[in-house]
């Protein structure tokens, strides 16, 4: 009796191990009968099938990552440009994903590429050199996100995030790309030069005025001051005339005699009983 009753446990065990399956929380699975899909997009969590007649398949449910290699894209300025990018997807609608593409990954992958270069080489068309390399690369990713999701979603997946990780020149228009921004440099130096030279005269200029200006305020102070000077002297001269005027005769001539004669080698041919000498001749004035 115990082994029929042990037979049907084990049986019964193994229906129940060969019924039932798990997906796990970073999965999702499709359920196929006889190779047609009869259930897809099963979430985690434990299930049950029928042995033999239902085949389950898995695909992760995570961010998956494609780093494409770098390739060239022609500006609409007909010069190329090299693009390394990457992108952020993940499987949406595994039913799809699997009808479009078999479920397999190099599959999805390639087209997924496939989609993406379409999608720069629209965007790059429409754009310079300089505008895809300074100023509107998140344009370019917005816009590149936004058109190729319209086409992923025929894949059942779903791209998360576009990132163009560097955009270099080719060999043949790197010299001639490197020749206009170094054109471009000097111009805007010589520009900046010229700005400079010509901040630099009018200071200059302010200078040479502002020096004119002090130096004619100076002289004509310093000819007031003087003029001041030779006033009070004159008033001085005067009124020591008018006290003595002997003395002021006679101050004023040694005055004449120190101016005259206060150099070495002056020579003066003057007649001796010359008024000039006449304080020399009367030793008593």
């Amino acid at each position: 009796m115990k082994s029929p009753i042990l037979i049907a446990i084990a049986l019964a065990l193994v229906v129940i191990f060969s019924s039932a399956y798990i997906v796990d929380e970073r999965e999702t699975a499709i359920k196929f009968r006889f190779g047609e899909i009869v259930q897809d997009d099963i979430k985690p969590g434990l299930h049950f099938k029928i042995p033999v007649i239902h085949r389950v398949e898995s695909f992760s449910s995570q961010i998956l990552t494609m780093d494409a290699k770098p390739e060239q894209f022609l500006t609409n300025e007909k010069k190329y440009v090299v693009v390394d990018f990457f992108v952020k997807w993940k499987i949406s609608e595994t039913g799809k994903f699997y009808r479009s593409t078999g479920g397999d990954l190099r599959v999805a992958l390639n087209r997924l590429e496939s989609i993406m270069k379409d999608g720069l080489r629209n965007e790059f068309s429409k754009r310079t050199i300089q505008e895809a390399i300074s100023g509107e690369r998140d344009q370019i990713m917005e816009g590149l996100q936004t058109k190729s999701n319209e086409a992923a979603n025929q894949l059942g997946v779903t791209i998360v995030d576009v990132r163009v990780s560097q955009i270099d020149f080719s060999e043949k228009n790197s010299e001639s790309v490197f020749k206009r921004m170094r054109s471009e440099r000097q111009r805007v130096a010589q520009d900046l030069r010229s700005r400079g030279a010509e901040e630099a005269e009018r200071i200059q200029a302010a200078a040479d005025r502002d020096a004119i200006i002090i130096e004619a305020d100076a002289y004509s102070a310093a000819e007031k001051i003087r003029g001041q000077g030779d006033a009070k002297a004159a008033d001085a001269y005067a009124e020591a005339y008018q006290k003595n005027p002997e003395f002021y005769s006679f101050h004023r001539s040694l005055e004449a005699y120190r101016k005259s004669m206060g150099k070495a080698g002056d020579v003066m041919v003057m007649e001796p009983d010359s008024e000039f000498f006449r304080y020399f001749k009367n030793k008593t004035q």
